[in-house]
């Protein structure tokens, strides 16, 4: 999984799966659901995101007793940093 926030476009992108996308929904002017040849999810894009949530407040909470491996953060790329406030 993989969540990532552009803020030049104001857009947050959810990805669930790298699958190949065969349907993409539209269930309001501002998201787009995207979903694989089995109806899983694939992806979720939100356009002024900033407008829809906080986007300047990030929270990863995995479940208690989640065995190691299942829930993992990944390491900051170098060229971002996460602005904490």
């Amino acid at each position: 999984m993989k969540i990532e926030y552009f803020t030049d476009t104001d857009t947050l992108l959810i990805e669930f799966s790298d699958n190949a996308v065969v349907d993409t929904r539209d269930p309001n002017e501002n998201a787009l659901v995207e979903f694989d040849a089995d109806g899983k999810l694939v992806s979720i894009t939100i356009e002024h995101a900033s407008e829809q949530g906080n986007v300047k407040e990030f929270a990863f909470h995995p479940q208690q007793g989640a065995e190691d491996g299942v829930c993992k953060v990944a390491e900051e790329s170098p060229e971002y940093k996460t602005q904490r406030t």
